[in-house]
């Protein structure tokens, strides 16, 4: 597979050059490039992609941090003060910003090329459609409003438009469903992506169950009957695999997959000091062994003496017995999750995918059990574990099918530990629509009786943009229109 940074630096050279070129000739419209070609920016949008999921090449945090911490996931260990925002719900507008500023200057930009080349790119257009959609949905449930039909004009238009949130909900269906056609329509002379298609190697039926997926999300988190109906209705289907970016991660230093970068180890083995720093909650560790979970070995390393959990906030770490919470004795992040340096950086998870066909299935009154359980054993599998339909034959509320009585209870609860380390803000989006899973802890730090159900918009978009920026919500009570 081509190595990302081949493809990183033969941009910086495409994009001089057109630079000049636009210097030059001033009726070039900068919107609508000409030389800068697909096959150099698809890569590269992609590894965006999996950065504002996993992390960022430089270490930073991004949304499965924040989900973990906001889901009572993970905690840290004595020794280390490395989450006191996150434990204090110390949300402002400079808190994980990243999320909102990469996204427009990083993946977005670069998708909104390919959604303007000509038909003889028309898959890559497809696919750049496809995935601003997934950005899209994302930016919407981490802030409400957000610029939409008037973002990624750059110079034409700086200062962009706050659209609705429901609005950008029912358009990014639409787009979706325009994808998928531009895809099945395009013509057989169109350009196909190969390995610069770090997700699924130009597998364009792929990038059509993909976007059925994101569709269905769309559907199921806004309760929107008709779309979840289109997207059953779609003949190919959804995902059948875990969706994930490897642009060639290897173990050498600056290639590693950034997850592992951050909280595994370097190039020569050694553990970061953030693998060390970040446990598990006493809460989840007990959950899933009250539930005989295997996957608990597999989220978190099971130290010799036993697994051990920290309180969110946890200030006096001498009590009970000095030294009880050092790294050497915490459960910290698991090989399920840290499975090598060259791992693929998921976006989506397969288990995911099954549950939320489990939602709109049990919401149109149908009968979700089979599309449960495949989540379930879909989780077990990205993981490493055996043993799922052993598992789930446990007459264990929230595990077992038939012993659940609320069943929507049960798939958010399951889909929660599905998401664990991986793409955790989406089990904190659900929790905020649902309320599930039931009796999730407050960090000991918490000043406040809820959770945050959404993030500020950045002090720089407040700044440059201030004449369109709505009125800072409050991050604690102005749900998402969808949780509404």
């Amino acid at each position: 597979m081509k190595n990302i940074l081949k493809y990183a630096n033969l941009l910086i050279v495409v994009l001089l050059l057109a630079s000049c070129e636009d210097f030059l000739d001033v009726n070039v419209d900068p919107n609508n490039p000409t030389t800068v070609t697909p096959e150099l920016i698809l890569p590269v949008a992609q590894k965006y992609s999996a950065n504002l999921i996993q992390a960022t090449d430089g270490g930073g945090r991004r949304a499965n941090t924040i989900g973990n911490m906001l889901m009572y996931n993970w905690s840290q260990s004595d020794g280390f003060a490395w989450y006191p925002d996150e434990f204090k719900y110390n949300v402002t507008s400079s808190f994980y910003t990243g999320i909102f500023s990469n996204s427009y200057t990083q993946s977005l930009k670069q998708y909104q090329i390919l959604t303007q080349l000509d038909e003889k790119f028309d898959n890559y257009k497809a696919i750049g459609m496809i995935m601003k959609a997934y950005h899209f949905q994302l930016l919407v449930d981490f802030y409400g409003d957000v610029p939409y039909t008037e973002a990624l004009l750059r110079k034409e238009n700086a200062t962009p438009v706050y659209d609705e949130a429901s609005f950008i909900y029912g358009d990014l269906a639409v787009q979706l469903s325009a994808a998928i056609e531009l895809i099945k329509n395009t013509a057989t002379s169109a350009v196909v992506p190969g390995a610069d298609d770090i997700m699924f190697g130009g597998d364009m039926d792929e990038w059509i169950r993909f976007a059925n997926t994101v569709k269905l999300r769309i559907g199921v988190r806004s309760s929107n009957s008709a779309v979840i109906s289109e997207a059953f209705a779609q003949s190919e289907g959804f995902i059948t695999d875990d969706v994930l970016v490897n642009p060639g991660y290897s173990k050498d230093a600056g290639k590693q997959n950034p997850f592992w970068n951050l909280y595994g180890a370097d190039e020569s083995e050694t553990l970061t000091l953030t693998s060390k720093a970040t446990c598990a909650t006493d809460f989840i560790l007990t959950y899933l062994q009250n539930t005989a979970d295997a996957r608990i070995d597999y989220l978190y390393e099971k130290p010799a003496t036993g697994h051990l959990g920290v309180m969110q906030g946890l200030l006096d770490y001498d009590t009970p017995v000095v030294d009880a919470f050092i790294p050497e004795n915490v459960s910290n992040i698991g090989p399920g999750l840290l499975k090598s340096e060259t791992m693929g950086a998921c976006i989506f998870t397969l288990a995911e995918s099954y549950f939320n066909q489990a939602e709109a299935v049990l919401s149109q009154g149908g009968d979700a059990q089979s599309l449960y359980e495949s989540g379930i054993e879909a989780s077990f599998d990205y993981l490493g574990v055996g043993g799922a339909s052993g598992y789930y034959a446990q007459p264990v509320a929230n595990v077992s099918w038939a012993n659940s009585s609320n069943k929507l209870e049960a798939i958010i609860t399951q889909k929660w530990i599905a998401t664990n380390g991986i793409t955790a803000e989406q089990s904190w989006f659900d929790y905020n629509r649902t309320g599930y899973p039931s009796n999730l802890p407050l960090s000991d730090l918490a000043t406040t009786s809820n959770r945050p159900v959404r993030l500020y918009y950045p002090a720089s978009e407040l700044s440059s943009n201030g004449g369109n920026v709505p009125s800072q919500p409050d991050a604690f009570t102005a749900k998402i229109f969808w949780a509404n």
